[in-house]
Order: structure tokens, then C-alpha cells, then sequence
């Protein structure tokens, strides 16, 4: 096995590439944007250390996290300024860390078919694929990485209740769009009214463990906001939905109406009088009978085709007898 060839504790460039798993190509681009030290000039030959070697592995670090050139070269600024790139480093990894509690799982081809009604469908899963929903096994076919059964498991109770796998890929897709331009609006939200303190400038170390320790707090407010959101949201549009389907076979009874109550003052010797008749308690109920007993009348009367006033239907009667 070859190892590198070390001049005086360096490293030549085909070396340093070689130790760090890059080209010569690259090492030389990051020099010339200003992300890697110049190396030491030794006679007629440029020589790298362990130093070069380190801020290559970080720079690789970084980049598999997402950052620009551009970001890196920023922070490797501070870090040379004197500002520690530790604690950096460990807000990084706390932004970096899965979002979620949920626990990645396996599943073979055969149970995954078996979820999806036993019948295979290779498009299905290449779809899946793309999606990110299974992910490959290096050196297996048969077997598959499954980043949210959670998801998985909502794929396969959809299917089962009729819902085409083509139909739920495209669903995914759009609920993809709607649900990063939510988190994007989120970490606006967040970043201007809670991180933008730490972003102006490059942060110390104890700024950063600060901004690291609030965005473990903050963590999980977003996935509680939008929880909350969407069962509202969804019992909403779900009834007004049954309705407009419906109709009136789901409108809702209307509450029975309640008694009006109308408070009538009557003569005193009126009172006396049906007290001495049937007594204090039951005067109430005899009012009520009375006036029940007199509407009726007038009801009769008005059906019969007679006057509905009183006075004139007493004299009626009187003449009649």
C-alpha cells in the first residue's frame, strides 16, 4: 500500500488531495477563492501541512451540509479572525439533525408489495424512489430504507380505501410545494424576530451555543403550529364538504323554540278575585287557561266567519235569546 510522500512534515498537492479525497483540481479553486491557505514555498516545490488538511475536511463537511462556497468562505473569515468555529459547528449540527422523533425502518420488497394489495408494480416503486419515500439499500434489491414508515403507512391506508398509487405520488408532490413554502415562511418568521442577532455578525461561540440552545427550543413549535392548523382546518373543509354533497340530508335541526315568556300586569281585584277562587298557587295557571281559552275563541270565531270582537259576539247572543 502507498502512502503519501511527506516533505519536512508536508504534504505536495497530489498528496494532499490524495489524504483528503479530492482532486488536485479542486484543492487549487478553493485557493483561489480564499478558502484554503496559500501552501509554504519550499525551494521550487509548494508544500501543505496538517492544517491544510483539516480546513479541507471541513470545508467537505459543510458542503454535504448544504452550505455554499460562499457561506463556508464566510465562516472560515470568522474562524481565522479568532472567532471559534466550534460553536459554529455546533449550531450546525443542531439545525442539521432529523426534525423529527420518528425512526427510520427497513422493509422488504416482499412486504412492501404485500402492503400495496400483493400485486407489484414497479413504476410504483421507482416513483417511491424519486420521491424519497424508499430509499435503496447499497448491494440489495430486495430491501429498502423507509426514512418515514409513518409516511409509508398513510401511502398504504390510502390505497386501501381506493385511492389510486398514482394519485397519491401526485398528491405528494403538490403537498411537498405547500409545505416547504410553510417552513420556508417559518424560518423568515423565526430569523427575523429571534435569530437575526446572530447572523449579522460572525457569532462567538457562546452566541452560538445560545442560538443552538433556542433552536432546540423552537424545534418542535412549528410542527405543533401546523398540527393544530390542519385539524382545524380540515374539520372546517370536511363538514363544508359532507354539505355541499348532502345537502339537506346533514342540516342540522333547528333548535326547538322556547316558550315566549311575556310578564301582564292585571287588577288587583282581579287577582284577589281568582286567588279566592283557586287559590295563590294557582293563579298563574288560570290566567294561562283564561287567555289560552279566549284565543281559541277568536280563532273559532274567525274560522266561522263571525266577528272576532268580543262585545259584539256577547250582543249576538243576547239578541239571539
Amino acid at each position: 500500500m502507498s502512502h503519501p510522500t511527506v516533505e519536512r512534515h508536508g504534504y505536495r498537492i497530489e498528496d494532499l488531495a490524495h489524504s483528503s479525497g479530492t482532486t488536485v483540481r479542486t484543492i487549487r479553486g478553493y485557493q483561489d477563492r480564499g478558502l484554503l491557505p496559500k501552501p509554504e514555498r519550499r525551494g521550487r516545490a509548494n508544500v501543505y501541512d496538517e492544517t491544510h488538511l483539516a480546513r479541507l475536511r471541513q470545508i467537505a463537511d459543510l458542503l454535504e451540509r448544504g452550505y455554499t462556497l460562499a457561506s463556508i468562505k464566510e465562516l472560515l473569515e470568522a474562524w481565522d479572525s479568532g472567532t471559534g468555529l466550534g460553536g459554529v459547528l455546533g449550531l450546525v449540527n443542531e439545525v442539521d439533525r432529523p426534525w423529527s422523533d420518528e425512526t427510520p425502518a427497513r422493509i422488504s420488497r416482499a412486504e412492501l408489495i404485500e402492503s400495496f394489495g400483493g400485486v407489484p408494480d414497479e413504476a410504483a416503486i421507482t416513483d417511491a424512489l424519486d420521491l424519497g419515500v424508499l430509499e435503496a439499500v447499497p448491494g440489495s434489491e430486495d430491501e429498502f430504507l423507509v426514512p418515514s414508515p409513518q409516511e409509508l403507512a398513510a401511502a398504504a391506508e390510502l390505497y386501501s380505501a381506493g385511492v389510486p398509487l398514482s394519485a397519491i405520488s401526485g398528491h405528494l408532490r403538490e403537498l411537498r410545494i405547500q409545505v416547504e413554502y410553510i417552513s420556508e415562511r417559518f424560518l423568515q418568521f423565526t430569523t427575523e424576530h429571534v435569530f437575526q442577532r446572530y447572523l449579522d455578525h460572525p457569532p462567538t461561540d457562546a452566541e452560538a451555543a445560545e442560538a443552538a440552545s433556542l433552536v432546540r427550543r423552537l424545534r418542535p413549535l412549528a410542527q405543533q403550529t401546523l398540527d393544530a392548523e390542519l385539524a382545524r382546518a380540515m374539520r372546517m373543509m370536511a363538514t363544508e364538504q359532507v354539505r355541499r354533497h348532502l345537502g339537506d340530508l346533514v342540516a342540522e335541526p333547528a333548535p326547538p323554540a322556547e316558550p315566549a315568556v311575556v310578564p301582564v300586569s292585571l287588577p288587583a281585584d282581579t287577582v284577589s278575585a281568582v286567588r279566592e277562587l283557586v287559590g295563590r298557587r294557582g293563579v298563574p295557571a288560570f290566567v294561562a287557561a283564561a287567555a289560552e281559552r279566549e284565543v281559541l275563541a277568536r280563532t273559532l270565531d274567525t274560522l266561522a266567519g263571525l266577528p272576532a270582537d268580543g262585545a259584539t259576539r256577547t250582543e249576538g247572543a243576547r239578541d239571539q235569546g
